[in-house]
C-alpha cells in the first residue's frame, strides 16, 4: 500500500525547525482529533504554576502558628478573607485572597518525586514499572500532559502547540521527570519546551528560531523548492493523503513565520516597570512570559518555578524558601493583576500546586545537621484563580499539625479532571493507549466546589 512521505528529522532541521523532545513539526500539524466529547469550555488558557520539589503549604497557605513544633520562623498575617491566615512571605497573594480558592484538603499517597509529578502533571497515576527512580523516569507508556491531550482531541487552528512548557526542563541527571510530554500519544502532540531563562538580558527562545544564516526569504525559496518537487509527484499529488501532507508542510511553514508566536518571546517590549511588577527573576519573568502567551491564545502554559528539587528543601529549609516563597507572591499577584487590567482573568484558570506538600515537623536528615521539612503527600495545598473561579473561599481543612484533611480530601485527578473540563474536555472521555486499549481521559472527579461554592465535608 501506498505510504505518503513525511518530513524526517534531516528535513525538518533544514526547514530550521527543532523542540526540546526531538518534535517533528508536520507531527504536531497532524496530531489529529479523535472523536473526544467536547463540552462548553470554561476558560480560554491554564496557567499551571508548578512547584517543583513540592512546596511547604505550612509556610505559604495553610500556617499553623499555635503548635509550636510545626509553625517554624515564619508568623501568620491576616488575608482579605475573615478569618483566613497565610505567611508573612505571602504579603502579595493575602490581599488578593478575594480572587483565590484555597484548597487545602488535596491529598494522595505517593511520597516520590517523579511519579507524584507526573500525577500532577496529567491528572493520572503513572502506570507502576518498578520501584526505582530509573523506572519512574519519561516514558512513553506515560499518561499525556494536558496541552498534549488537549491538542490530540482539538488541534489549535493557527499551528501551535497547545501546550508551551518554560522555562527549564525538569532532568537531573539521566533523570526525566515524567508527565512532560504526550506519553502514549507519541512525539506528534508533545509540548514545546522553552530552556532558555527569561531573566536573561539577551533573552530569546532558541528551539524556536531559524538556523543560523537562513533568513526568511531563504526559507521563502525553499518552500518554493519544495512546492515544485512536489508539484512533480504526480502520484501523491493524486492522493488524498497527499493533499494532507501539502496541508501539513503549509502549516509547519506557517508557524515558522508566525509572527504573533515570535512577538510571544520578545520580553524586552515589555516596560521596566511592567517587568519589575513580576519581579527581575527567573521565577517572576516566568510568570510574565505566560501571560504573553495566554495573549497569544496558548491554551496550557506550564509555569516551572524552578528545577526538579528547588522546592524539595530537607536541609537548609527555612533560608531556602525566604528566598523563593516571596518570588513567587510577587509573580502570582503580578499574573493575577495583569489578567484582569487585561480582561483575560475569567478566561485564564490560574493554578498554583506542586508534587506534594513537606512535613508539618522540622527536623534533619540522617547525618545532617541543618532540619528541613520533607515529603508530604497525605495533606497539601493547591490554589486556583479566574477561569470561572469563584474566589474568596477556602476549600477544606488538615488536622491541627497540617498534617491530613479532616474534611474531603482531593486528589491529583481531581484537578486533573477540573483542568480538562475546564479547557473543554469532558474528563470521562475514552482514549487509545498504546495497546490500542481503550482507557478514560481521567479517573478524577470535576472539583465543582471551586465553581459553586458548596459545602465540603
Amino acid at each position: 500500500m501506498y505510504q505518503p512521505p513525511t518530513l524526517d528529522r534531516r528535513t525538518l532541521l533544514q526547514m530550521g525547525y527543532s523542540s526540546f523532545f526531538g518534535l517533528s513539526l508536520p507531527g504536531v500539524m497532524n496530531c489529529r482529533a479523535d472523536d473526544g466529547i467536547s463540552i462548553s469550555p470554561r476558560a480560554q488558557s491554564v496557567v499551571l504554576v508548578f512547584l517543583t520539589g513540592g512546596g511547604s503549604h505550612i509556610d505559604m497557605f495553610d500556617p499553623k502558628p499555635e503548635v509550636s513544633e510545626v509553625k517554624g520562623e515564619f508568623s501568620p498575617i491576616d488575608t482579605q478573607l475573615s478569618g483566613v491566615q497565610f505567611t508573612e512571605m505571602m504579603p502579595g497573594l493575602s490581599q488578593r485572597a478575594n480572587q483565590l480558592a484555597i484548597v487545602r484538603s488535596m491529598a494522595h499517597r505517593d511520597n516520590r518525586h517523579l511519579s507524584a509529578s507526573h500525577n500532577a502533571l496529567t491528572g493520572s497515576i503513572q502506570a507502576f514499572r518498578g520501584n526505582s527512580n530509573q523506572d519512574k523516569s519519561l516514558n512513553r507508556a506515560d499518561w499525556p500532559s494536558y496541552g498534549s491531550a488537549l491538542g490530540y482531541f482539538r488541534p489549535m487552528a493557527n499551528g501551535l502547540p497547545s501546550q508551551f512548557t518554560v522555562p527549564n526542563p525538569l532532568i537531573e541527571g539521566n533523570l526525566v521527570w515524567p508527565g512532560q510530554h504526550a506519553g502514549f500519544l507519541g512525539p506528534r502532540c508533545d509540548p514545546f519546551q522553552v530552556k532558555e531563562d527569561p531573566n536573561k538580558k539577551d533573552f530569546k527562545v532558541n528551539v524556536l528560531k531559524l538556523l543560523e544564516g537562513l533568513i526568511f526569504e531563504r526559507l521563502d525559496d525553499r518552500l518554493e523548492l519544495l512546492q515544485t518537487l512536489n508539484d512533480h509527484r504526480h502520484a501523491l499529488d493524486a492522493s488524498a493523503k497527499g493533499q494532507q501532507f501539502s496541508n501539513q508542510q503549509q502549516s509547519a511553514y506557517s508557524m515558522l513565520t508566525s509572527a504573533k508566536l515570535s512577538r510571544a518571546f520578545h520580553l524586552h517590549k515589555e516596560t521596566d516597570k511592567d517587568r519589575e511588577r513580576y519581579g527581575r527573576n527567573t521565577l517572576g519573568q516566568t510568570l510574565l512570559l505566560a501571560r504573553r502567551l495566554v495573549e497569544i491564545e496558548v491554551p496550557v502554559v506550564q509555569c516551572n518555578m524552578g528545577r526538579v528539587q528547588t522546592w524539595d528543601t530537607h536541609v537548609d529549609h527555612f533560608p531556602r524558601v525566604k528566598k523563593l516563597i516571596p518570588q513567587v507572591d510577587q509573580g502570582v499577584s503580578a499574573l493575577l493583576d495583569d489578567l484582569a487590567e487585561r480582561g483575560l482573568l475569567e478566561t485564564t484558570m490560574v493554578i498554583v500546586v506542586g508534587e506534594f506538600g513537606r512535613t508539618p515537623t522540622i527536623s534533619p536528615l540522617p547525618g545532617a545537621k541543618v532540619p528541613g521539612r520533607h515529603h508530604w503527600a497525605w495533606g497539601y495545598t493547591a490554589v486556583f484563580a479566574g477561569g470561572g473561579v469563584r474566589g474568596g473561599q477556602v476549600i477544606g481543612k488538615t488536622d491541627r499539625i497540617g498534617g491530613r484533611p479532616v474534611t474531603r480530601p482531593f486528589h491529583p485527578n481531581d484537578m486533573g479532571a477540573t483542568i480538562y473540563q475546564s479547557l473543554g474536555i469532558e474528563p470521562s472521555t475514552e482514549i487509545l493507549d498504546r495497546l490500542k486499549r481503550p482507557r478514560r481521559l481521567c479517573q478524577g472527579q470535576v472539583m465543582n466546589v471551586l465553581y459553586d461554592g458548596s459545602s465540603v465535608s
